[in-house]
């Protein structure tokens, strides 16, 4: 096993994320799940449809079908019939004529045209046209939405509430899907109590716990929560081992510094194959990432917010990735900063900013509060990253910055 943290030098975050995603693979088995339990699971075969949507020309209004050619203003039409959703008409309209039709029926044979009901006058029968009607107003036409045939869906995706939608107007009662992820999380330390515990000098209420369970719902995962494990190096160890066998990923948070809990790194230098990173970001310089006998392990920084922001930007990546989801690309925009931020060289900055739009409609950004690794009130407080790129110093007001809104797992 390489120690990377033993190495000269911090690794670039770019060159992190592309070596990490090279060392992985979609596990995952499949499995078929009924529609509504699909929401939120990851697509494992492609989808095609098999029909038009919609099925027929149908009315985008109420009002009245007709052939186009009879639809001038001062025209009278005699109404032949009446068309509603789900029933529509077999006989074919003929010149002079006209039928009543709801939103959703079917345009019938021999109209070519939709006339709002407000721009059209009845007097029993008859139907007086008030406004000249335009050729195809008003009416959706067969496979404008999609077409038979057609690659709707791809494999890897997240399926959102509208794909549920999607997938229910193709006919689709059962989905395919990859099984989900199965996370556990481990936390070490004879300094961490839990909340609502009393707490003694020296201790401290755990909560990088709380923020990456919180997180990784939002991924759809499922979760084994081992609490938090004394110092202890047999219960360390039978810990690991019992959590690599229930899992497809192991999480930790802290001891993945140098010369920092002694025990963890010992057990998983016996139990797998683990490297032991310094990072060029700011915070989360200290990750540890490997294999365990039957699992993958994720060591995530102590600090809460070196927590949050790596599992955020290196880890979520990966979980995706593992899960059979297709590679995002995070959305960032170039932003005016309206305070003076102060920046080392050396690291990628990944400070927590509040951003909004001016009075001029311009994208605004200032920094949200203290910066340290350890204030999680920045993170709670914030809506985006501050991008700062590893080679760049102190930010003066007016200056362009990258920034990243926080996206739905932060949210």
């Amino acid at each position: 096993m390489v120690d990377c943290c033993s190495a000269p030098g911090l690794v670039p975050l770019e060159r992190a994320m592309a070596q990490l995603l090279e060392m992985v693979q979609v596990t995952q088995q499949v499995e078929t799940v009924d529609l509504e339990q699909a929401l939120g699971r990851v697509l494992a075969q492609d989808q095609t449809s098999t029909l038009d949507i919609p099925p027929a020309d149908n009315s985008a209004m109420d009002g009245y079908a007709l052939k186009f050619a009879n639809g001038a203003q001062g025209n009278s039409l005699q109404m032949v019939g009446k068309v509603f959703a789900g029933h529509p008409l077999s006989q074919t309209i003929q010149a002079g004529e006209c039928v009543r039709i709801m939103t959703g029926g079917q345009v019938p044979k021999g109209c070519d045209a939709v006339m709002m009901q407000e721009n059209a006058t009845a007097n029993g029968e008859t139907i007086t046209i008030n406004q000249t009607v335009l050729e195809g107003e008003h009416i959706r036409r067969r496979g404008e939405d999609i077409k038979a045939g057609q690659s709707v869906l791809k494999t890897g995706r997240r399926l959102t509430s509208a794909d549920i939608g999607l997938l229910a107007s193709l006919g689709n009662q059962k989905i395919c899907v990859y099984k989900k992820l199965t996370v556990a999380l481990i936390s070490t330390g004879d300094e961490l109590k839990k909340p609502g515990q009393a707490l003694q000098p020296g201790q401290f209420y755990e909560s990088n716990t709380y923020t990456v369970m919180a997180l990784l719902k939002r991924l759809d995962v499922e979760l084994i929560d081992f609490g938090i494990i004394p110092d202890d190096l047999d219960l360390l160890a039978q810990t690991f081992t019992a959590a690599d066998k229930q899992a497809d990923i192991v999480i930790t948070s802290g001891g993945v510094s140098v010369g920092e809990a002694d025990y963890t790194k010992t057990v998983l230098e016996k139990l797998g194959k683990i490297e032991f990173w310094k990072l060029a970001i700011k915070p989360g310089k200290p990750f540890a990432f490997g294999l365990l006998p039957s699992s993958y392990f994720i060591g995530l920084p102590g600090n809460p917010v070196s927590a949050m922001v790596t599992l955020h930007q290196l880890a979520v990546p990966l979980l995706r990735k593992i899960s059979g989801e297709s590679a995002r690309t995070p959305l960032r925009l170039q932003a005016t900063t309206s305070h003076n931020i102060r920046k080392r060289p050396g690291r990628t900055d990944f400070q927590r900013g509040v951003y909004s739009v001016d009075e001029n409609g311009q994208l605004q950004v200032s920094p949200n509060g203290a910066q340290g690794s350890g204030i999680l009130s920045s993170m709670s407080g914030a809506n985006c990253y501050i991008i700062l790129e590893q080679e760049r110093g102190n930010v003066e007001v007016g200056e362009q910055v990258l920034v990243e809104p926080f996206d739905e797992l932060l949210s």
